[in-house]
């Protein structure tokens, strides 16, 4: 082979190289073009809920629906309640979280439409046992305004139609909605421990203690007082965690005072050195360890024991059993008594 064919030969190489280069350029941009099609629709940047805004003044109840449990916020003539605590307040600034939150919410990038991944995204239907949330929205007459199905996975949200196995990524946010407790303002009582001054228990068997220490000592200075000054403390941890206990007040549920089926089975009344007291009675319910508040207050501070009975008055409150231990101690795990 002559040196001119041989120079040939290698052009010739290297337009095919540099040509195949080209084309797998080409290829490659084409699959990134087509795979940014797949997921672009044209509800893009439209509200998932499509006159929500006009609607909401309309809406008089939001019923959510998960796999294992429901729940209902309801329009009431005193404000929005959740249903299943039997008429309970619903926290207002969730409530405009989530109205807002349905208004501006808008449709991001497509996902699947397979029914088999909804699960994935949050989406699964749950009347099917899927993990997601469907949210619907009934009018004045009952009538069903708008429905969806909403998931969460990290911080990015998820819907789809519940008639429909096309999934969308949505841009927006809505508060918690995967637990009913979030829409309940349970924090009833707010009392550091450095302001209790002394505290009164009647246990399960019907014995009292008097427990009291002196302004500024520390949380395990708590000791019997009169008449019970010649019991002997068995443990000042066990004193200071029943007579701090409403300072650690965390109730999971609540539900109406009528509803409750069984009598106090102890007592225990907090009384702060500013003479807020607080008298808290304890149920051991079928269904639950539960606790009724009732505050009292003398003098210009009452308006703390107002604050509290608001909340309070005309309500049960579920505690968990570790809480209700705290507040039931039986007496002689505290002290020795001499008779």
């Amino acid at each position: 082979m002559s040196q001119s064919q041989a120079q040939s030969r290698k052009k010739g190489v290297y337009l095919l190289g540099g040509l195949a280069l080209a084309l797998w350029v080409i290829l490659g941009l084409t699959s990134l073009t087509s795979g940014e099609s797949r997921h672009t629709h044209a509800r893009m940047g439209d509200p998932v809920l499509e006159d929500f805004g006009e609607t909401r003044v309309d809406s008089q109840r939001i019923r959510f629906t998960l796999a294992d449990a429901s729940y209902t916020l309801a329009r009431t003539a005193s404000g929005w309640t959740l249903e299943e605590t039997g008429g309970y307040p619903v926290r207002p600034d969730r409530l405009a979280e989530l109205a807002g939150g349905l208004e501006t919410l808008s449709f991001d990038e497509k996902r699947t439409d397979d029914p088999y991944k909804h699960d994935r995204i949050g989406l699964g239907h749950p009347a099917e046992d899927g993990n997601g949330a469907l949210i619907e929205i009934f009018g004045a007459d009952a009538d069903l305004m708008h429905s969806l199905i909403i998931g969460r996975k990290s911080e990015t949200i998820y819907v789809r139609d519940p008639e429909d196995a096309q999934t969308y990524r949505a841009e927006g946010t809505l508060p918690p909605f995967y637990n009913r407790r979030a829409w309940l303002d349970l924090n009833i009582i707010e009392i550091e421990p450095s302001a209790i001054r002394s505290t009164r228990i009647t246990d399960p068997r019907g014995r009292s203690l008097y427990l009291r220490r002196t302004e500024g000592s520390d949380a395990r200075s708590f000791r019997p007082a009169p008449p019970y000054q010649n019991d002997r403390l068995i443990s000042r941890l066990a004193a200071s965690t029943t007579a701090l206990a409403v300072t650690r007040l965390n109730p999971v549920d609540v539900k109406p005072v009528s509803d409750l089926t069984t009598t106090p089975i102890a007592r225990h009344i907090s009384e702060t050195f500013d003479g807020l007291e607080i008298d808290l009675r304890a149920y051991r319910e079928p269904f639950g360890l539960w606790v009724t508040l009732r505050a009292v207050e003398a003098g210009e501070g009452a308006r703390r024991a107002a604050a509290i009975n608001e909340k309070a008055e005309g309500w049960a409150f579920r505690i968990t059993d570790y809480d209700f231990q705290d507040f039931t101690p039986d007496v002689l795990s505290i002290v020795e008594r001499e008779n």
